[in-house]
């Protein structure tokens, strides 16, 4: 656009409507750089601006006569903005500051991103809002990622197709790879293609005029402390760590990022009873991250077939991703083979599985099934159902007053007519880990094979079902971030392929005749009909998830946040802790004098504290300590010390009552 010399003072030309303001010599008014503005973001890109050349040439006004600066002689918008990009002006193109021009993208107006409707050259003006709450996994305060919106380095989100900063992040083990837990990093993810930008192009929170890394670096806060009446002096269930201030002292690791995590999960903002939901029923079932929302919803939209039989496009695409989340599962366990995991609906189904199968044909009349007391009743009544069948007995291992099983007891129990051993990893309504890998151990050095059920371990801690050496391992996929309905069963590949089916029909069958049938070999001879495809694919996501972060940083965490609610919740009148193993997952039970675990769950739920009360499917264990209810917070890496706050200020007022 050429800009006209000018032939006169352009404040002789304010309009007359408005109030005349003073202005400092050789600037215009408000009134005449409104309409100047005006003119400017009218233009065409390329092109002459009408109005402003009437401007020049009438009045005798020109911008480069309104303006301290000079706009170049060629088109100022040459790569313009899309309506609502933090770059746009308020005409929708431009930095919004008339005559500076925007730099050259990769592609003219195509690679600026339109993600955030803020100004970018007011974002100077947030710097106090800029102080991060907590500061991020990889030492980096939360913010420094998204201070300036639409940095992302997405397709079209790249501002001015510039290639995205790297940040160093220091080394640790089991580390994410990623700024953010989110990101798709997989190569073969529906979603994996992303915009890289030729080299020579760097972007800085500077070149925006937004602050630095090192400037907000030095904005970020010190961990934050215990409370006033934080117990420093005890020691923890599970870590004798008195020396430490704050529930993260002397920790070799970063703090854990947990902003960044609850980012990912849609349901934390929901709102119940006017208060911010705080999802302490974790044990019974855990949240879906929008990974895996997103992962269900392409698999329906792009892949949705039955699956291995079909020629078409389709079923290859829906054989692909289910048995892609089969080799997830097998890799996430470190199975030796994917035909050694058979997809189930869950850990429940994935017993019955077992004592329907290997039991029928492996236990009789006199033989002795060992449980502990620690069990689900899904690890329970399928064995009384497989005793009453065939005459056997079933045992129980007991627990010492803290909730672990009694080892020694255990020794006395084995004996040649043990069968099968079957005990939980941790337990579902105390949180006691139990040592199962001894147990596995002594079983096979009695002859007996062994299953462990991990319904409440996969999402808190490493399982090898090699290191293990069960026989069995059962696990629930929406106990680890991922959909109902879906789970697996691991099985040694020898042990399996002497298992006849338990179920009849569809994908388990080779070969029928009226006369005879012949079976697929494992694992497709126990997946008879239709399975739970897109759940299938949906748990793969949340196990990509999971390992994304990190599960020994998922530990760490939960490790310290349980020890932060036990020391709290531990000195308030009038409750008391049922389970105090030394060794225990992220789940704490209790009871309070004078109240029905009901009456305090509900009064949880008021607060917007989702927690269960009631016996946890886990009746013998409570029964063992006396009760018949506890009311149990289970506590997952999105939650916080906050949150717990939050709780512990209502079991103390319901204690203040009575």
């Amino acid at each position: 656009m050429t800009i006209p010399t000018p032939t006169a003072n352009p404040v002789s030309h304010a309009s007359p409507s408005l109030p005349q303001a003073d202005a400092p010599a050789g600037l215009p008014d408000v009134a005449t750089l409104a309409r100047l503005a005006n003119a400017f973001f009218s233009s065409v890109p390329g092109s002459a601006t009408p109005a402003a050349a009437s401007l020049g040439s009438g009045g005798g006004e020109s911008i480069s006569a309104a303006l301290p600066f000079t706009a170049p002689a060629t088109s100022v918008a040459s790569n313009p903005a899309p309506p609502g990009s933090p770059l746009a002006g308020p005409g929708g193109t431009g930095t919004g500051v008339p005559g500076l021009s925007i730099p050259q993208g990769i592609a003219p107006g195509a690679n600026l991103a339109p993600s955030s409707p803020l100004h970018v050259l007011s974002i100077g003006n947030r710097a106090p809002a800029l102080v991060p709450h907590a500061v991020a996994h990889d030492g980096v305060p939360d913010l420094v990622h998204t201070v300036a919106p639409a940095m992302e380095p997405r397709l079209g989100g790249a501002a001015l197709g510039a290639e995205p900063v790297q940040i160093e992040r220091p080394a640790a083990s089991g580390a994410a790879t990623s700024g953010y837990y989110f990101l798709n990093e997989g190569a073969d993810a529906p979603h994996a293609q992303r915009h890289t930008p030729p080299r020579g192009y760097a972007a800085t929170p500077e070149s925006f005029g937004l602050p630095g890394d090192d400037f907000l670096r030095s904005l970020a806060a010190e961990p934050r402390s215990a409370p006033a009446d934080f117990d420093r002096t005890g020691s923890y269930y599970f870590a004798d760590d008195s020396r430490s201030q704050t529930p993260y002292a002397n920790s070799a690791h970063p703090p854990f990022d947990v902003n960044a995590i609850r980012r990912d999960f849609p349901i934390l903002q929901e709102r119940v009873n006017g208060r911010q939901l705080v999802w302490f029923d974790n044990a019974a079932t855990t949240q879906k991250p929008q990974a895996v929302i997103d992962r269900l919803a392409y698999f329906y939209a792009h892949e949705n077939s039955n699956i291995h039989r079909a020629a078409h496009a389709i079923a290859g695409r829906a054989t692909d991703a289910y048995e892609g989340a089969r080799e997830t599962v097998r890799r996430f366990l470190n199975a030796a083979s994917t035909e050694e995991i058979i997809f189930v609906r869950g850990t429940t189904e994935g017993i019955n599985l077992v004592a329907k199968s290997w039991g029928v044909k492996n236990v009789g009349e006199g033989d002795e099934i060992i449980v502990s007391h620690l069990e689900h009743h899904a690890n329970i009544v399928p064995w009384q159902q497989l005793a009453s069948l065939t005459g056997a007995k079933l045992r129980v291992i007991p627990v010492d007053d803290s909730g672990q099983v009694l080892l020694d007891e255990y020794q006395r129990m084995l004996n040649g007519r043990t069968k099968i051993v079957a005990v939980t990893q941790v337990s579902n309504a105390l949180g006691t880990v139990v040592p199962v890998r001894e147990i596995v151990a002594m079983a096979h050095r009695a002859g007996a094979r062994a299953l462990v059920d991990g319904a409440q371990s996969v999402s808190h801690m490493r399982v090898d079902v090699q290191s293990i050496d069960a026989d069995f391992f059962v696990f629930s996929g929406h106990k680890l971030f991922g959909p109902t309905g879906i789970g697996a069963v691991y099985g040694k590949r020898e042990v399996l392929e002497d298992m006849p089916p338990w179920e009849g029909g569809g994908n388990m069958i080779q070969d029928v005749t009226f006369e005879r049938t012949v079976f697929q070999g494992p694992p497709s001879r126990f997946e008879a009909g239709t399975g739970n495809i897109a759940d299938a694919v949906g748990l793969a996501a949340a196990i990509d998830y999971v390992t994304r972060i990190g599960i020994e940083n998922i530990g760490r965490y939960e490790h310290d946040l349980l020890a932060y609610a036990t020391n709290l919740l531990r000195p308030v009148p009038g409750v008391r802790l049922i389970g105090t193993a030394d060794d225990k997952a992220s789940v704490l039970s209790f009871v309070l004098k004078g109240y029905q675990p009901e009456e305090v769950g509900r009064a949880l739920n008021e607060e917007g504290i989702a927690v269960r009360s009631g016996h946890h499917c886990a009746q013998p264990i409570l029964r063992r300590f006396g009760v018949e209810a506890t009311v149990r917070p289970s506590l997952a890496f999105y939650n916080t010390c906050d949150e717990v706050d939050r709780m512990i200020s209502v079991v103390r007022n319901l204690a203040a009552r009575r």
